[in-house]
């Protein structure tokens, strides 16, 4: 079984996506700018703009699947390759629906999907009809990504900072906790991961460490997998799907937002599953058996992030401090610039506890730095 399957982005989740490819009989061809991760890791790689429509087509044209690492993309290239035969995944309707998350709420509401009260708004002005809404989560429509395109509207002193265009006002919710649940879906059936625990960084607004499984009731646990599986059963969705949730102050579990693709919530799989998300989301859009998504170890995953002071080629500091560490796992994504809060890398770790993982946790943080080269290293 021989196919070309284009990936549409570049980035860490395309190179970790490659590194489990490169197990298989394919050949994966990947698109993006010059400056991607994966343009050093792979001969099968395309320069050009992921958003442009005939760059797009030109380069799914000559695949026999084609998929994503990142939702930003040419739609309208996509849905014409699909009509003219090359398979698409996940489906291009499917982009289309979850790239707006107005699209996104209206979808959970008629589907009875739980989430959290929303109204739609078309202007920023509209919102002086909302008061009494507030406090509640201003989302743009459109281009919002790890907490950009997200404000708290806490009451009408900030109605002066609004988001201008067409956006979400999603009533705050007191959350308990925030989990994640990758779910994969093709032919084949289903496959859902156990939820993981998500620990965010209150002032970049974005994950700072995971926790998996999370520590919830085993009776949430499955209440979580089995609204994942509802969520991409009416989508009618081939390949692998993040589903964010909120865990409210009453133990109700409310849907945040999908991500149609490999999730960082679900990169400590590479370690701690028997079928890591990157071999499911493989396996899915090439229409083979899904794999067994059972944890065989408790894990934790920490981003590494750029130091705030430094920006510029990266340099990492601590790493010998840290591979002393046992069952810790390194992940660096190849960029070649950082900068404050950029994604650079992530740890796995691996524990019997999560008293143990999470003080190898504070380890990592306390150890190992990004910070920045006074110039390229092949100067």
């Amino acid at each position: 079984m021989s196919l070309k399957i284009g990936i549409l982005g570049g980035g860490q989740l395309g190179q970790m996506f490659l590194q489990n490819a490169y197990s298989y009989p394919f050949q994966v061809h990947i698109l993006d700018e010059i400056s991607a991760s994966c343009a050093r890791v792979t001969p099968f790689f395309h320069q050009g703009n992921i958003r442009d429509f005939q760059e797009v087509y030109n380069f799914g044209k000559f695949m026999d699947i084609v998929s994503i690492e990142i939702e930003n993309v040419s739609i309208e290239a996509l849905k014409r390759l699909e009509c003219e035969g090359i398979k698409v995944f996940p489906e291009p309707r499917v982009l289309e629906l979850i790239a707006d998350k107005c699209s996104q709420k209206q979808f959970f509401k008629e589907n009875h999907l739980p989430t959290a009260d929303f109204v739609i708004l078309e202007n920023s002005q509209e919102l002086t009809k909302y008061l009494d809404f507030l406090p509640a989560f201003q989302k743009l429509a459109k281009g919002g990504y790890d907490g950009r395109g997200v404000q708290l509207l806490a009451n009408q002193q900030d109605l002066h900072k609004a988001f201008q265009g067409k956006s979400l006002l999603e009533k705050k919710v007191n959350v308990q906790k925030e989990i994640s649940v990758i779910v994969a879906r093709n032919k084949y059936g289903t496959a859902v991961y156990e939820p993981v625990e998500m620990v965010f960084d209150k002032n970049l607004h974005l994950v700072d460490y995971l926790l998996a499984p999370a520590r919830i009731s085993p009776q949430k646990t499955q209440e979580a997998q089995n609204l994942a599986i509802r969520v991409i059963e009416k989508l009618q969705m081939t390949g692998i799907l993040a589903v964010e949730m909120f865990l409210d102050e009453n133990d109700n579990l409310l849907i945040n937002e999908l991500a149609p693709r490999p999730h960082n919530s679900g990169h400590h799989t590479i370690e701690a599953a028997f079928c890591s998300q990157y071999d499911q989301h493989l396996r899915a859009i090439a229409e083979l058996p899904l794999g067994n998504p059972t944890l065989h170890t408790k894990a934790g995953m920490l981003n590494i992030l750029g130091e705030k002071d430094y920006e510029g080629y990266p340099l990492y500091e601590g790493l010998a401090d840290v591979l002393a560490l046992p069952k810790v796992y390194l992940h660096l994504y190849n960029k070649t610039q950082t900068k404050k809060g950029r994604k650079m890398g992530h740890f796995t770790i691996l524990g019997e506890s999560f008293e143990e993982i999470e003080a190898k946790i504070a380890i990592l943080k306390q150890k190992f730095k990004v910070k920045a080269r006074p110039s390229n290293i092949f100067d």
